[in-house]
């Protein structure tokens, strides 16, 4: 069956992988940079995370969707281990990335259908 890559859900998810991929980019570069100086390993993990979920996206395969929960659950225990309950601590830390896994919540059933259109496993 032929899967039409021309629907709103098809073109919304191709935007929303890529700008994964373009902010996992820059996160990683700044992370290798913070490395180089002795700094955490967590920005670099979390940039080939996204870079790694949006290639997964592109390619209509849900393991991106669950990739990136995973990074999402991953930047949460972060922030606490890093600044406990401080809530306007957590607030940059929690926010932007809450915000991408709610999108990757909403195209978890457009990612599905696609995937079982092209009968691509996970």
């Amino acid at each position: 069956m032929k899967v039409r890559r021309s629907g709103f859900g098809a073109w919304a998810l191709a935007v929303f992988a890529v700008v994964l991929v373009l902010l996992g980019a820059v996160l990683a570069a700044g992370g290798a940079w913070l490395v180089a100086l002795g700094g955490s390993f967590y920005y670099l993990l979390a940039g080939l995370g996204l870079v790694v979920s949006g290639v997964l996206l592109l390619g209509d395969r849900p393991a991106g969707a669950w990739l990136y929960l995973l990074v999402f659950l991953a930047t949460l225990l972060w922030a606490f281990w890093e600044v406990g309950l401080d809530g306007w601590a957590l607030v940059p830390r929690v926010v932007g990335p809450a915000v991408l896994a709610v999108l990757v919540l909403l195209f978890i059933p457009v990612v599905r259908r696609r995937a079982a259109a092209k009968g691509v496993r996970a």
